[in-house]
């Protein structure tokens, strides 16, 4: 088998032994738990979950219909659809103390180290762009017009053909520093495992409303970050899917 030195290095750096100390343990105030938005920033309101209609779900079909779908219809989704997958996949249940808070996924001390971005191209009532969602509040920040967006955020992921005819893709990105408050370096470990929890129950509220889902991880992550406006350090992209309805 091949090697990979620096793995094995990440692995060895990250063990409970290498975390004597953390910063909550030092006394450091703990980071906000979400991006901050200027005071007077227009954005878009979402429906509230309560607002979404009752969906009768098998879920043992669910879990065994779960499947990878590159291929979409061009029937848009609803604002109520994208509202709901927000908030089957970063929705806010209750903010805690020390920017913890609980949400619909698991995250390692209710850390919840990510921010969700989405690049819309069909999703009735919203101009397709790059969009932030907002957790806390439930709504959507408009970022950039797909007109100034171009061509450059499918170049990121190679021009897969899912990710031009689907009707959002979303973006997760992690925020160290948010993990690192209270695990140190074994953080970045837990970073990459709550990004699979994310996009598992992406896939699973998904199923529920006929709307496919495909897993992105093959991406230009230094062209990526650039496009959502990232440093790459403080704050780097992580995970990604794309999702439109299911064709007939």
């Amino acid at each position: 088998m091949k090697e990979y030195p620096i793995a094995q290095e990440f692995l060895a750096a990250t063990t409970m032994a290498k975390n004597p100390s953390v910063p909550k343990m030092e006394g450091a105030e703990p980071p906000a738990p979400e991006k901050a938005v200027a005071p007077g920033t227009k954005i878009i309101p979402l429906p509230e979950p309560e607002l979404l209609p009752d969906i009768p779900v098998n879920f043992l079909e669910v879990i065994e219909l779960r499947a990878s779908v590159r291929q979409y219809s061009q029937v848009p989704l609803t604002i109520k659809e994208l509202s709901y997958l927000l908030w089957c996949t970063q929705g806010v249940k209750m903010g805690l103390p020390k920017g913890a808070s609980k949400r619909n996924v698991p995250s390692a001390g209710a850390r919840h180290a990510f921010e969700t971005y989405l690049f819309i191209q069909n999703v009735k009532g919203i101009k397709p762009g790059l969009y932030r969602y907002l957790a806390f509040e439930h709504a959507l920040l408009p970022l950039r017009t797909a007109e100034e967006m171009g061509e450059a955020f499918c170049a990121c992921f190679r021009a897969q053909n899912m990710t031009k005819n689907n009707a959002v893709t979303f973006v997760w990105s992690a925020v160290p520093e948010r993990m690192t408050y209270l695990f140190g370096s074994r953080a970045y470990r837990y970073l990459f495992l709550d990004a699979g929890h994310v996009c598992q129950n992406l896939y699973l509220a998904a199923q529920t409303v006929k709307i496919g889902v495909c897993a992105l991880g093959a991406y230009e992550d230094d062209k990526l970050n650039e496009v959502l406006g990232l440093d790459g350090k403080n704050e780097f992209a992580i995970y990604g899917a794309t999702a439109g309805k299911l064709q007939a």
